[in-house]
């Protein structure tokens, strides 16, 4: 049995995932929403997971990370916000580098340094690899430069749900490191950089791909400096959709998915929904207004003339595709919130709490002991649930083998030792 930490658990969507697959059990899962009195994603993380673990509703950033020292937690993972994680020397100076205060990707680090699992998984926005625009690519640079000090090898991929059989359009960054002094390290990263991303990596077996890739993005080899606030200071990189990085020397290229057939909008859609669900005519106007084209003349601060302009989006949604990527403004006024026209009623509406749910691959009501408010804020921040049992699927898989080398290493040492 594999055991895990969970951060930033939200409601849950990490440990769902890897929960459908047996051999895992998440033994301590964090969840806190900063200036908020009502901890509604703690609580439905707490009513789901009833008895299961400990479930801990503090700021992680006030968790002794030495208390889990020989628990044996081997896998950690998390959806954690995309912030500035650039550094700087310590006010005393003596005691190295500090992080921002308040940038949760520390948490990490600091639980990781004491605990040493063997696996992690991470999740985050796709813009992460693109980060500041003032300096681009610094802030996974900061990342994969400090997994490294840890003794950690790294594996990401940029995965749109919708490629692999989802019914959301939702594009992710994934973030698989590994322990330098694994089996999996010690026989998988002397094979050919390509060959990791297209073939025997850890996200290639279950989320496969084309064996070419995009031309007008050919693939990049680079080092990541040592020092850590160089890379903060003075290093930008061009990061590609997938990757790989071991001992600071980093490969990336720009991978082409094998797609599936997805899973369509309509599909997913209730029927029989309450007419609070359906817009009236003003709303309906509204709408054509913010998802039509636009291109309106402005005036900046410094008195500068320009337009704003964006495209038409469908309206209403096509319930023939996956849906949009949703967000946590999902069900107001809003030009990226979805509206579709029911199946039996033919008339406009939201999506309800339900079928946001499901776009993410969740039980239906799952979210139901919160306010319709936050139930939809809580699937805007959630992830796919589908794609973590895949990703389960692979963890565990390499976990297998790492006890049969073991064995066979035990074996071995009997025999000549």
């Amino acid at each position: 049995m594999l055991k895990i930490m969970e951060l930033f658990a939200g409601v849950g969507g990490f440990r769902l995932g890897l929960e459908q697959i047996k051999g895992f059990e998440v033994v301590w899962g964090n969840q806190w929403e900063p200036s908020k009195k009502r901890q509604d994603a703690f609580d439905c993380y707490a009513k789901q997971f009833k008895d299961k673990g400990i479930h801990s509703n503090v700021d992680i950033a006030h968790v002794n990370e030495t208390q889990f020292i020989n628990q044996d937690i081997n896998l950690v993972v998390g959806g954690f916000p995309c912030q500035d994680y650039s550094v700087a020397r310590s006010l005393s100076g003596e005691k190295g580098l500090e992080g921002k205060k308040g940038v949760l990707f520390w948490e990490i680090t600091r639980l990781v340094r004491e605990i040493q699992p063997k696996y992690l998984l991470l999740e985050n926005v796709d813009r992460l690899l693109k980060s500041p625009s003032k300096q681009r690519g610094r802030d996974f640079s900061v990342m994969l430069a400090s997994l490294r000090d840890l003794n950690y090898s790294v594996e990401w991929r940029v995965i749109n749900a919708a490629d692999y059989g989802q019914a959301q359009r939702r594009r992710r960054v994934f973030i698989f490191a590994v322990h330098n002094s694994t089996a999996y390290y010690n026989g998988l990263f002397k094979k050919e950089n390509d060959s990791i991303l297209h073939k025997d990596g850890f996200f290639a077996p279950v989320f496969p791909i084309e064996e070419m890739y995009v031309d007008k993005h050919p693939p990049r080899e680079f080092q990541l400096p040592e020092n850590l606030l160089e890379v903060s200071d003075e290093f930008s990189q061009k990061y590609l959709n997938a990757g790989i990085m071991k001992n600071g020397a980093v490969y990336t290229e720009e991978v082409i998915p094998k797609t599936e057939s997805f899973t369509s909008l309509g599909s997913i859609l209730q029927s029989n929904v309450d007419e609070s669900y359906y817009l009236d005519d003003a709303a309906i106007e509204k709408f054509r207004y913010l998802k039509g084209p636009k291109r309106i003349e402005r005036t900046s601060s410094t008195g500068h003339s320009y337009y704003f302009s964006e495209g038409g989006m469908a309206f209403p949604d096509d319930v023939a595709k996956p849906g949009r990527t949703m967000l946590t403004s999902e069900g107001t006024n809003n030009r990226s919130t979805h509206v579709v026209e029911d199946p039996v009623t033919k008339r406009l509406r939201f999506l309800t709490p339900v079928e946001c749910e499901r776009l993410n691959g969740f039980p239906d009501n799952w979210t139901d002991n919160m306010t319709e408010r936050m139930r939809y804020f809580c699937m805007g921040n959630a992830l796919v649930v589908g794609l973590i049992e895949r990703m389960a699927k692979r963890i565990k898989e390499i976990e297998q083998e790492e006890i049969e080398q073991l064995k066979i290493e035990s074996q071995q040492f009997s025999l000549f030792g």
